[in-house]
């Protein structure tokens, strides 16, 4: 009997394994058309509201963005109802194009800050690198009814990097959400391509390395502050607040690599620095990385683990929080979308097997928390993972079964 038990949890288990959410396409690549590229999803608990943002292209180069767009979706009838795509035609700078949405909402003020750069025409990154003059502007649009309007961009650029730009051949924010830590602070995840070495006299750089770092705000986004650099190779970036036994917060940062596996790194001083960042070994790149999510959300009180003391040595890595991550699986190309659970965001070797939320092409995603659910908006296509965006969701349940830890 035990055998016969055994063997039915394995095919339950299996058979759970292999199923994917249910997708809603909302931005589909047009036939001789735009393209639609880099998600961006934020859920407003005070509006029972969704935003989901992505960019759109003249074709799929990254030098062919033009603008963001936007999709608001609201519960109705027990579905969610989804609004027309919006061009988000003031989020702009003349003569530039508009890349990386990365969205934060804060609560006091109930303001969305939609932060993004600009960058001038069709400038590309490799050529802002060789050169090592910086093309790109970091801006932000704000709105106070939820999406429905936005402001005029506001550009932070010469007010919080300053001069320190000379040595930036070039940056971006993101791509993804920001996030609102406890104690009231905004972070904008962020990463740079740093000049450390040029020849002169002739002034061209010798070593860039891209870096990745937070821009942050403690006055509810009036006024911002930029972060020390990660000091190991890394890139596109998200970011998450863990909270310990003690409630102090400690500032998780999973950021992009072309060295096989995501880096890992931690603040004790809510993103002005990081310390000892690390490769994750369990969480592979493919050679040329992709961007990832991810979330931090309270240990469910079902699992038995949110109140065990910190001082039991068996239990030195649990905290108050666990992580979900996002991220095509494959170590060779960009396909298959995982959700990875790591129930000890503290210690390095925490996160599970990956779940496969979309099986064939997959590429950049973002999360995004309501109650015990969670969704993702996703780059995904039956040939190509540009082919379109699409939003699924899930419950936490549904993490911890498939992920089987």
């Amino acid at each position: 009997m035990k055998g016969m038990i055994d063997s039915m949890a394995s095919k339950s288990y299996a058979e759970f394994h292999q199923t994917q959410p249910a997708k809603t396409s909302l931005f589909r690549q047009q036939k001789n058309g735009p393209t639609y590229r880099i998600p961006a999803l934020i859920y407003i608990s005070d509006a029972q509201t969704f935003l989901a943002f992505a960019e759109e292209r003249s074709t799929p180069r990254d030098s062919d963005a033009k603008v963001l767009v936007m999709r608001r979706g609201s519960h109705q009838n027990g579905s969610i109802q989804w609004s027309p795509v919006q061009t988000l035609s003031s989020a702009c700078l003349p003569d530039h194009r508009t890349m990386n949405p990365c969205p934060v909402y804060e609560r006091k003020s109930k303001t969305v800050f939609l932060f993004f750069v600009s960058i001038l025409g069709n400038t590309t990154e490799e050529r802002q690198i060789v050169t090592g003059r910086n093309q790109s502007h970091l801006c932000y649009v704000t709105s106070t009814d939820y999406g429905l309007s936005w402001s005029k961009t506001t550009d932070l650029t010469n007010s919080v990097i300053g001069d320190e730009i000379t040595n930036w051949a070039t940056f971006a924010v993101g791509p993804g959400h920001g996030i609102q830590m406890k104690n009231g602070r905004l972070i904008i995840p962020a990463y740079v391509y740093y000049i450390h070495y040029r020849c002169f006299p002739f002034y061209f750089p010798l070593y860039v390395k891209p870096h990745a770092l937070s821009f942050y705000s403690d006055d509810r986004g009036i006024t911002w502050n930029v972060g020390e650099k990660i000091s190991m190779s890394s890139c596109e970036c998200e970011m998450a607040e863990i909270l310990d036994h003690a409630d102090q917060s400690h500032l998780y940062c999973n950021a992009r690599s072309t060295h096989g596996h995501r880096v890992e790194a931690l603040s004790q001083s809510n993103g002005a620095a990081f310390d000892k960042p690390h490769s994750a070994q369990k969480l592979v790149e493919a050679h040329f990385g992709c961007q990832g999510s991810v979330l931090s959300f309270p240990v469910p009180e079902s699992s038995g683990e949110e109140g065990k003391k910190q001082n039991d040595s068996s239990t030195q890595f649990d905290t108050k929080t666990w992580l979900v991550y996002s991220h095509p699986t494959d170590k060779k190309k960009r396909k298959d979308l995982g959700v990875y659970l790591n129930k000890t965001p503290f210690s390095t070797n925490g996160w599970s097997q990956p779940w496969i939320i979309n099986k064939g092409p997959s590429g950049y995603s973002d999360m995004t928390q309501y109650g015990q659910n969670f969704a993702c908006l996703m780059e995904c296509g039956e040939k190509s993972e540009i082919e379109e965006i699409a939003f699924v969701e899930f419950k936490l349940s549904d993490v911890i079964c498939a992920c089987n830890v």
